[in-house]
């Protein structure tokens, strides 16, 4: 893993990581964000959203900016959707380098991302970390959120297991946002795979699931994009127990996990693992039977 301490990228002084095969950029003077996340000499895979905003209650805007980032859930737009417009500390180590927010005065919370890439290899490893910094327990968990270019396809693994031995009770479980119209036509609802078409126009959709299978992709210009994270059986999860979660609307797609909840005491910090896996040519539809060849073959 290669670092350069200073490099201006998508409008962001940020740190560059690489090796051989990929390069991000993470930001120095916001966040932590990744803002960059380019394969070899190819464009970037993330989305740049340098004008969208969130309004926080009576704090200010969210900069969206696009990319990677770390929110506390649930969702509570004045605790959610809180700035993160000043300078993050960056701190290298064995685990990799790790970028920290300070402590946010509103929630007392401290937020970091370490990255870590291994030489040679399209693998990253993201580790997600909450703090408690306040003098009060609080429920919360975290939410790693993934924003995508539009135009491709995210593939949300559905469990095909039984919940009994005889098949009978049932395995499966879908939230639904209420903007999400079930009729969408770019929802295509398969018996191992949820297919969602990143070629909105107008609106937005949203589905989340509890995730034993541990990944979820978007498959775009023959690039798959994966995200794995670890699935806590007899844990509770927000939103409907939702480990992972997809949000479209016409300029982006997400890919979405969370950790379980968890109450933090005072001074107790919770981690969630995320490790990234990107495949380059890839030359299939979004059709079941390619998708668990293809998932097979890669041994996701």
């Amino acid at each position: 893993m290669k670092i350069t301490d200073r490099e201006s990228y998508a409008g962001y002084d940020c740190t560059r990581i690489g090796n051989e095969s990929l390069t991000l950029w993470v930001t120095n003077q916001v966040g932590p964000r990744i803002v960059g996340i380019e394969l070899g000499d190819g464009s970037n895979l993330f989305a740049e959203l340098p004008e969208v905003t969130i309004d926080c209650p009576g704090t200010g805007e969210y900069k969206l900016r696009g990319g990677h980032r770390l929110w506390q859930a649930p969702e509570t737009p004045r605790v959610t959707y809180l700035p993160d417009d000043v300078p993050v500390s960056v701190a290298e180590s064995p685990d990799g380098i790790t970028f920290t927010q300070p402590v946010e005065p509103q929630t007392g919370i401290e937020k970091s991302l370490c990255i870590n890439l291994p030489d040679q290899e399209t693998n990253v490893s993201v580790q997600h970390r909450l703090k408690n910094c306040s003098m009060e327990p609080v429920e919360l968990a975290a939410w790693a959120i993934t924003q995508l270019n539009p135009g491709g396809t995210a593939i949300l693994p559905q469990n095909n297991t039984f919940s009994d031995e005889h098949g009978l009770l049932p395995n499966r479980q879908i939230a639904l946002w209420p903007y999400t119209q079930v009729t969408s036509k770019h929802i295509t609802w398969g018996d191992r795979f949820i297919f969602i078409h990143a070629t909105m126009t107008e609106g937005a959709l949203k589905i989340g699931f509890p995730n034993p299978c541990g990944w979820i992709g978007y498959l775009r210009e023959n690039t798959l994009f994966v995200k794995l994270a670890d699935f806590e059986r007899g844990r509770e999860y927000f939103d409907y127990n939702s480990s992972s979660e997809c949000y479209c609307n016409p300029l982006f797609l997400e890919l979405e996990t969370l950790s379980p909840k968890t109450r933090l005491a005072p001074g107790e910090s919770l981690f969630h693992k995320e490790e990234w896996r990107i495949f380059d040519g890839i030359e299939v539809s979004a059709n079941e039977e390619l998708i668990a060849e293809l998932v097979e073959d890669f041994g996701l």
